[in-house]
């Protein structure tokens, strides 16, 4: 580790002025990927700018046809609450299923998405889901936030207030987790919306994406059969220690049928 200045916001205009007067300032909400890259030297920001006492950041409420969903808000909140659970099981699934029960009980929603890791859960649920990312600054829609591999349309100085998730008419998630890490080696969020259905893949390429076959597909035939024969270009897709590009893109066909029955059930 090195030295660096260290501020505890004390409410959001105080964070953004902390990251206002340095250009070099990071914010750390859970810290579950930033402790690591400060450890092996691959960040070195001369100020961090702790968001941990923002209450204002985090919590769970539904609002009519929408569940807003706070950027501090824990993977364990949003796994274990009966509004997510009454809204959108998918998404408790989903947040269940991260890392083990201490990264659940200290990583947030909005660390994970602002960091954008291929192999993170949270993307393929909010492409999946049509969700709505709410900044400082405006609403982006998460077809549009999530840009490349660590990157995402946020602005230098811009903050997640939260996200907002429209409840769809029902949705699945799976992962093909690594079985060391739980990370995403590759998983799918299928949901049938008011706008029709969406397939968002993660872990499979350097950035989540959506499968158009496979939407136009199930927007016919809402059943796991209706995805036999479809595949996915390995063209393009991660390969790693664990996986190569052609069984990435095999297993997005296998996970999406489980997806969608996760879905029908």
């Amino acid at each position: 580790m090195y030295a660096f200045e260290f501020h505890r916001a004390s409410d959001i205009d105080d964070a953004l002025k902390q990251l206002g007067a340095d250009d070099e300032a990071q914010l750390i909400a859970g810290g579950q990927t930033l402790l690591q890259s400060l450890r092996q030297r691959l960040a070195m920001p001369s100020t961090l700018v702790d968001l941990g006492g923002l209450t204002e950041l985090a919590g769970i409420e539904r609002d009519g046809d929408a569940l807003n969903i706070g950027a501090m808000t824990r993977h364990a909140e949003v796994a274990g609450a009966a509004a997510v659970h009454d809204a959108i099981p998918a998404l408790a699934v989903l947040a269940g299923g991260i890392g083990d029960a201490q990264v659940r009980n200290m990583g947030t929603l909005g660390g994970s998405i602002a960091n954008n890791d291929p192999a993170a859960d949270y993307p393929a649920g909010l492409v999946g889901l049509g969700a709505t990312v709410v900044t400082t600054e405006r609403e982006i829609a998460a077809d549009d936030f999530f840009t490349g591999m660590f990157e995402t349309a946020l602005g230098e100085h811009e903050l997640i207030l939260g996200v907002r998730f429209p409840v769809p008419r029902r949705a699945g998630y799976v992962k093909f987790p690594q079985p060391a890490s739980r990370y995403v080696l590759v998983s799918v969020m299928v949901a049938e919306t008011d706008e029709g259905v969406r397939v968002a893949v993660s872990g499979a390429g350097p950035c989540v994406f959506r499968v158009p076959e496979m939407e136009r597909a199930l927007a016919a035939d809402f059943r796991p059969e209706a995805l036999d024969g479809i595949r996915v270009d390995p063209g393009g897709l991660n390969e790693d220690l664990h996986a190569t590009p052609e069984y990435r893109a095999h297993l997005v066909g296998v996970i999406a049928r489980r997806a969608v029955a996760a879905a029908l059930s």
